[in-house]
């Protein structure tokens, strides 16, 4: 599926859209600018001879846990209450949620419950321990939601959603925040998406600037989240996940999320799995980068011509992870190969 267009995308961008402007971002960016260095935006000589074209990566994957996940949690934790802190809190997670929530909140002493789907990588479970939080695999997706709510009911505490709520968005929009500072002659901006926190926070802050800035938002073929939202003209659960970009296998988009990315969103493509994986290759071999398979889907587009940016503009993409079990590399190389 590819959506395409989006009809809804500036320039009259609301300034609440789903509930959040530029100003939450701005004051996120403050907030996670005081306990997080940014992270690099870095180019590839390699990388680029293989894509034929420069390319800016944001290199998210350097972050504390791996990934851009801490922004969202260190911005919640900023302006929870201490009635939110009180039990405790809960998340669902395959992973780099709740390695990003645990360690934010470990900083403060705020114990976490990250609940996963059974199956979920061994390695990520393990980092989450590792953080501090106390791990619960349980049944697939729907399962863990509906253990996650019954912990919040027996416990008190406070369940954190991956991506559907304002202070996650706009902490995550900080990297948004950099990446204008970092890149100021950008065209375009490729950003995986998932349930859709990262692009909207990230749309955010570049549409408030930079109005010109093309954001396409690039997910698995197997995992449409947002595409199936926007085709349907609200969230709508999908039937099933099958995609090896697993960090991406949201289910279902948020109302915030969807609002946001019918204002800030200009394009919404899929790529499959063979194009995820020989990209994965590529960020790894060519690009020097340990990025897992759902961080790299803005190269996987531009590598499978899905999008075409003029061969010159200035272009970035978010390598939003490198949480990689050392299994699934080997089988990534071997796919590749």
């Amino acid at each position: 599926m590819n959506p395409g267009m989006n009809p809804g995308a500036h320039p009259d961008m609301t300034p609440e859209a789903g509930g959040i402007g530029p100003d939450a971002v701005e004051a996120a960016g403050r907030v996670v600018g005081g306990r997080l260095d940014p992270s690099p935006c870095l180019r590839s000589a390699p990388l680029e001879t293989v894509l034929r074209r420069p390319l800016w990566l944001k290199c998210e994957l350097f972050q504390p846990t791996g990934s851009f996940k801490p922004r969202g949690a260190l911005n919640w934790l900023a302006n929870a209450t201490e009635a939110e802190r009180a039990g405790g809190l809960v998340a669902v997670s395959a992973g780099n949620h709740g390695m990003g929530l645990a360690w934010a909140a470990g900083r403060e002493g705020v114990p976490v419950t990250v609940v996963m789907p059974e199956g979920s990588s061994p390695y990520k479970a393990e980092a989450c321990r590792h953080y501090g939080a106390e791990v619960i695999l349980h049944g697939d997706i729907h399962a863990a939601w509906r253990r996650a709510r019954e912990l919040v009911a027996e416990r008190g505490a406070t369940l954190v959603p991956p991506y559907d709520e304002p202070r996650i968005i706009a902490g995550q929009g900080s990297v948004g925040l950099e990446l204008q500072a970092q890149c100021p002659g950008l065209h375009t901006v490729l950003c995986p998406v998932g349930g859709g926190g990262l692009i909207c926070g990230l749309g955010l802050a570049l549409k408030a600037c930079r109005p010109d800035v093309r954001i396409v938002g690039v997910e698995p073929a197997g995992a449409s989240t947002l595409g199936a939202a926007w085709d349907a003209g609200r969230p709508v659960a999908l039937t099933g996940i099958d995609t090896i970009a697993a960090s991406l296998g949201a289910n279902r988009a948020g109302e915030h999320t969807y609002a946001i990315s019918r204002e800030v969103v200009d394009e919404l493509v899929t790529v499959d799995d063979d194009s995820i994986v020989a990209a994965a290759r590529a960020v790894i071999t060519e690009g020097k980068l340990y990025a897992e398979p759902g961080a790299v889907l803005g190269v996987a587009a531009l590598m499978d011509g899905t999008v075409r940016p003029p061969a010159e503009a200035g272009v970035a993409t978010v390598i939003t992870g490198g949480n990689l079990d050392r299994d699934l590399l080997y089988r990534l190389l071997e796919r590749a190969g």
